[in-house]
């Protein structure tokens, strides 16, 4: 039987990247998956490859810096599908390398509105729906959330926060059966990492690359099968944990 046979399942960040890997990846092992989005365009598109495959989907317009629209998209889940059981917290950005002190508030601020406050602002309203019956929320933190990254303290300050945030919530709601874990990404093939706007100069790549010991960038689809262990029952004993899916780089 598959896995999520049954499941509901939220996956923000639905569009592209981990967040379209796990939304199909989920679909295929049997959940009804919202797939929630900043983008309308990219994420029907998602919903419909999700259709041609015999998958359930269907889209919601999200913007996880708001409070409202989070409560809007948990909302609208349990109209369309009843009830929720999985949360994935995936949608976050990433910004060029620059010195602490020429970063500037601006980007300070919006590296934490939508990295680490759009993940609370989700788990808020996806905590309130799975208190009853429990639930798995996966949390996209970062191997920068467990170190150090060079002209990226605002990126890097953000992903340590989402851990904080789901070690602090994981402590909160196990009593409720609800388990809270994070995903800690190394530098994986992304619109986030490849793109034109992506922030990531080839330099940076291939370094990373090279200080990694599998020596490869990661593919969102690997990302995803860990992201389906965890929202899983699977991984029915784990909760408050962050797991680290980086090929070697941070070894």
């Amino acid at each position: 039987m598959a896995d999520l046979q049954g499941k509901v399942a939220i996956v923000t960040g639905g569009a592209s990247g981990i967040g379209r890997a796990t939304a199909m990846l989920f679909a295929r092992e049997g959940a009804r998956v919202m797939v929630a989005d900043m983008s309308e365009s990219s994420g029907q598109q998602v919903v419909r490859d999700i259709e041609q495959a015999g998958g359930i989907a269907c889209f919601q317009h999200v913007d996880v810096r708001s409070d409202e629209s989070c409560a809007a998209m948990v909302a609208q889940t349990l109209l369309q599908y009843g009830q929720l059981d999985i949360a994935f917290n995936n949608a976050g950005i990433f910004a060029a390398p620059t010195l602490t002190e020429d970063q500037g508030l601006a980007l300070w601020q919006r590296m934490l509105d939508v990295n680490l406050t759009g993940v609370f602002n989700c788990m808020v309203h996806e905590l309130l729906a799975m208190k009853a019956k429990g639930g798995s929320i996966i949390n996209t933190a970062s191997v920068a959330g467990i170190s150090g990254t060079y002209g990226a303290a605002a990126y890097s300050a953000s992903k340590h926060g989402v851990i904080g945030l789901t070690r602090s919530a994981a402590l909160e709601y196990g009593k409720y059966g609800v388990r809270i874990n994070a995903l800690c990404p190394g530098l994986i093939e992304t619109p986030m990492t490849a793109g034109p706007d992506s922030g990531f100069s080839e330099k940076m790549v291939n370094g990373a690359i090279k200080a990694s010991a599998l020596r490869r960038q990661g593919r969102a689809e690997e990302m995803a099968e860990m992201v389906l262990w965890l929202a899983s029952d699977r991984s029915s004993y784990s909760t408050g944990g962050h797991f680290v899916i980086d090929g070697g780089l941070s070894a």
